[in-house]
């Protein structure tokens, strides 16, 4: 089962635009990248010409010389043994950090040849290693993508179902519904969003080849680590990489160096961190103790939480049993409470909330975990495990800021109280919309 990609709206609007650029589209290894350009092309294009610089070595030579747009194509074109015409003719270029010169080529193509539909995929990490030799700043336009969103899980599953959801009111959902939602969201904490691991389990409900995919995700990320990092580094992603399972254990959720390797500090780790971050493996939740907006200008960058970009990486690097979120009563017990607030996490990313920081009070006897902005101001997000909704931080915020939205995920059903808006896990794909009508019943 192929999983709809809802970024191929922002594709057909970036294919239609009048000031259209060359396209980069960025994102984790194995999160659909290359797929979604073939069906892009394939659907929305008369013809696509697809270029794996990884694979096709030869291709590198076409970008030796000059950056003459138009004997580019004609290379290409003669290479891929078909016609690449203008505004008709998708043209891909897959692993193009493989090709430093191929990246400078885009300034090229849009100054003088922007007729040409050119999108190109990559990891931010390889892109800025690539870079050295010239990115094409202003001339490009970048995408970000994500693995599945829960909301395209859900679509794929169970296709009437997201339909339903799209519209329901603030109020209470029916059992019957809530209950087959709970469902897909046991499925997708077990697995992921990496469409491959998730197609993989959609189309045999096989456990066993659905965590074998997943097993090969993390293979492959450790021989990206061989590829793309000087030697010397490669020891200390390690490190930082296999340390996740154990700084999301501990009570104190800020992410500590010395917990990496005994004595370590910042400055011996922060580079290795950030080629994790850059390839969109990890992402950082930076720390405000004063939440006004903006709120990237209240963080402090010295405090944070680290999160994996997906859930299902996250349970397969800490080793725990799929039977757990799968069959287990209370899904949420124990380390599954860390799986949902980084599931959260994702949803948001993927919704475009930026940035996404944390709070904790001075004394750090309150945290809230998340802190989004919005129109109305800065609103606080807390996660719940499972029903139980006692969330004495949140009420300690609300007391200290009065937010006049405050937010708070469980698996308790939908409904605002007062200014407290609760959203059962299993809709957080609704969350911007039943944002929206709790801010017009509170005032906002």
């Amino acid at each position: 089962m192929n999983i709809e990609r809802f970024l191929i709206q922002d594709l057909i609007r970036w294919k239609d635009s009048p000031r259209r650029k060359p396209l980069i589209l960025n994102g984790v290894r194995q999160c659909g990248k290359t797929w979604l350009l073939k069906c892009f092309g394939q659907h929305y294009f008369e013809d696509f010409a697809y270029f794996n610089f990884e694979h096709s070595s030869e291709i590198l030579s076409f970008f030796d010389g000059s950056y003459d747009p138009s004997k580019i194509i004609t290379q290409l074109s003669a290479f891929a043994n078909k016609q690449i015409l203008p505004q008709k003719t998708l043209v891909i270029f897959d692993e193009i950090q493989v090709c430093p010169r191929a990246l400078v080529s885009l300034k090229y193509f849009c100054e003088d040849a922007p007729e040409y539909a050119i999108a190109s995929a990559g990891s931010l990490l390889g892109i800025s290693i690539a870079a050295k030799e010239g990115f094409p700043v202003g001339k490009v336009s970048i995408l970000d993508m994500s693995p599945c969103s829960f909301k395209e899980y859900v679509h794929a599953s169970a296709p009437m179902l997201s339909e339903h959801i799209e519209s329901v009111p603030l109020e209470p959902l029916p059992g019957a519904f809530a209950s087959r939602l709970t469902e897909c969201l046991r499925e997708y904490l077990t697995f992921g969003g990496m469409p491959e691991v998730a197609s993989v389990f959609l189309d045999e409900r096989n456990i066993d080849e659905t965590e074998e995919t997943l097993r090969n995700v993390l293979e492959n990320y450790k021989k990206d680590f061989m590829k793309h990092i000087p030697a010397r580094d490669i020891p200390k992603l390690s490190m930082i990489w296999n340390s996740i399972p154990v700084q999301f254990a501990r009570e104190n959720r800020r992410f500590v160096f010395g917990e990496v390797r005994k004595g370590a500090r910042a400055k011996d780790l922060e580079d290795a961190l950030q080629w994790l971050v850059d390839a969109s493996m990890v992402v950082k939740v930076n720390q405000v103790e004063k939440p006004e907006i903006p709120l990237k200008g209240y963080e402090d960058r010295k405090l944070f939480k680290l999160y994996p970009s997906d859930v299902g990486v996250l349970r397969k690097l800490a080793e725990i049993l799929p039977n757990i979120p799968l069959n287990t009563p209370d899904i949420f017990s124990e380390f599954n409470g860390r799986i949902s607030e980084n599931f959260v996490l994702e949803q948001l990313k993927t919704m475009h909330f930026s940035p996404v920081c944390y709070w904790t009070n001075p004394k750090g006897t309150a945290e809230v975990d998340f802190l989004i902005q919005s129109d109305q101001g800065v609103i606080p997000i807390e996660v719940k495990s499972g029903t139980n909704l006692n969330a004495k931080s949140l009420r300690v915020y609300r007391e200290k800021y009065s937010p006049k939205l405050a937010v708070r995920f469980s698996m308790q059903n939908l409904r605002l109280d007062g200014g407290l808006l609760n959203i059962p896990l299993y809709l957080i794909g609704e969350f911007p919309r039943l944002m929206k009508l709790a801010m017009e019943r509170v005032g906002g």
